[in-house]
């Protein structure tokens, strides 16, 4: 479905920005390793540094290093030096014995007894064994967390360069919607879904941009559209179902737009279009607030990870046990708001009024998805879910 957002992302902005600002972006090149880490052969644990030739048996504590000094000298055959997690091996050493296996023998201070014997290699990390000096540690596509951010830290990128956000315009439509902060008359409505969808595309490292309300005339349509085309990507909620004022299609038709569908077979969301107008995707979803939900996750969702450079965008779907039965009429796939158990092994349906209900959805923390060819679940049954 996503084929033609996918071939586009060769082009995709990039931009380079400090690396600590960097968390949740997509990494847009290739980071290498400024030298070998670990940069010397580093003691994993606290106790000596030894010659695994030379144990079992006892030696003479010659020195001692720590992290952040270096040994000068060579351990020689029966010597060894003390050594704390961290430091750099000496020269000679070939293995640390743990602090905890070396016994001191009190007749002389500078002698231990060690009574087991170690493996070449034991208890240390050779130089290089993480990385080389000069191989890809991050590759493009990578999204950047905690770890991958000390990584940039660790072979000294202060700043990397990541995929721009890609600017996503969000655009209800409908007479019946008023803004948030308005009093609404009694048959109108409060414009949740943009809030709703901004939050869904910031999840999906995308930049969102609220838009006015366009109205249920041509005019007001067309100049909100055609403003939301100067995007990278643009959202609509409500106007295209099959109804008299609905001109949605309309208008992007007249804008010269493809369409690749117009309906899908699920439920909340059927009449969903996809398409491209002015070099430009576009997504119109239903205007019910389960519908404009579902349809984002399940398709929009996709599309806005691959223009911010994610090289797969997968939708993460798990399966849970049921906790009572479920009964549905066979047809379309179905996405139930359901509350899922903490460990995620069981899921309930959350009961509710249809896809306007706003309460159950905010309820909710996940969604059963059924099969469109069966009828019936059994509490007990395994289905599939869609976390939120």
């Amino acid at each position: 479905m996503l084929r033609e957002v996918s071939a586009g992302r060769g082009s995709l902005p990039t931009e380079q920005i400090p690396s600590l600002q960097a968390a949740g972006r997509i990494l847009a090149e290739e980071v290498t390793a400024d030298r070998d880490y670990p940069p010397f052969s580093r003691s994993a644990r606290d106790g000596f540094a030894v010659r695994a030739a030379d144990v079992p048996g006892e030696l003479t504590v010659i020195g001692e290093v720590r992290a952040g000094e270096v040994y000068r000298g060579f351990l020689r055959p029966g010597g060894a030096v003390e050594i704390m997690t961290g430091a750099p091996l000496p020269e000679g050493a070939d293995a640390v014995v743990m602090v905890e296996h070396v016994e001191h023998m009190e007749e002389a201070g500078d002698r231990i007894k060690v009574a087991r014997s170690l493996k070449t290699g034991e208890n240390f990390n050779a130089r290089g064994i993480e990385a080389k000096q000069g191989s890809a540690v991050l590759s493009a596509g990578r999204r950047l967390g905690f770890a991958e951010i000390a990584l940039l830290a660790m072979v000294g990128r202060e700043c990397a360069t990541v995929y721009r956000r890609p600017r996503i315009a969000i655009l209800p439509t409908g007479d019946e919607i008023v803004e948030a902060g308005q009093q609404p008359e009694a048959f109108q409505i409060r414009n949740s879904n943009a809030w709703s969808m901004a939050v869904q595309v910031a999840r999906a490292g995308g930049d969102p941009q609220i838009l006015p309300i366009a109205r249920d005339n041509y005019e007001s349509t067309r100049g909100l559209i055609e403003q939301g085309l100067t995007h990278d990507l643009l959202l609509l909620s409500g106007g295209v179902s099959a109804g008299k004022y609905d001109i949605v299609e309309h208008v992007l038709a007249d804008l010269g737009a493809q369409f690749f569908f117009d309906r899908v077979r699920i439920q909340p969301g059927q009449p969903l279009v996809f398409g491209t107008a002015r070099g430009k995707f576009f997504f119109g979803l239903p205007g019910n607030p389960a519908s404009t939900m579902v349809t984002f996750e399940v398709f929009a969702r996709a599309a806005v990870e691959l223009l911010g450079g994610v090289q797969e965008a997968r939708l993460p779907l798990l399966q849970a046990r049921l906790t009572k039965d479920l009964r549905q009429k066979p047809g379309l796939t179905r996405f139930l708001p359901a509350q899922v158990s903490a460990d995620g092994s069981t899921v309930a349906p959350e009961p509710w009024q249809g896809s306007g209900d706003v309460n159950s959805l905010a309820r909710a923390n996940a969604f059963l998805v059924t099969e469109p060819d069966r009828e019936s679940w059994a509490a007990g049954d395994m289905i599939r879910v869609l976390l939120k």
